[in-house]
C-alpha cells in the first residue's frame, strides 16, 4: 500500500498522522510499501502516486483531481487517532476490495 500523509505544512502534524497511520495499518494487517508525509501542496501534486491519502477533514478538497483519478482520499478529524484513521479506512472501498 502506497500512502500519502498531507496536512498544512507538511511539518509536524503530518508526521504525528503518519506514525498513527503507521499504528492503524499494522493493527489492520496493511502492507505499507510506501508512505511520505507532505505540505497540501506537494500533496495535491504528488497524490496520483497514491494508493491512499490521509489528510485533516478541512483539506479534504484539495484533493478532488486525485478522487477523480481513482486515489482515495480519507478525512481525518483527530490527526492522532489511530483508531479513527483504521476504523475510516476500514469503512472505504479500497480496503472492502482488500478483504475479498
Amino acid at each position: 500500500m502506497r500512502i500519502l500523509i498531507s496536512c498544512a505544512n507538511g511539518s509536524g502534524t503530518s508526521l504525528m498522522m503518519m506514525r498513527s497511520t503507521e499504528k492503524a495499518m499494522k493493527e489492520l494487517n496493511i502492507p505499507i510499501t510506501k508512505i511520505h508525509h507532505c505540505s497540501i501542496s506537494e500533496g495535491k501534486s504528488s497524490a496520483g502516486q497514491y494508493d491512499v491519502v490521509f489528510t485533516p477533514t478541512n483539506f479534504l478538497g484539495m484533493f478532488d483531481q486525485a478522487v477523480k483519478k481513482g486515489v482515495t482520499v480519507v478525512g481525518i478529524k483527530n490527526v492522532m487517532s489511530h483508531k479513527e484513521i483504521g476504523e475510516k479506512f476500514a469503512e472505504t472501498e479500497l480496503y472492502q476490495n482488500m478483504k475479498k
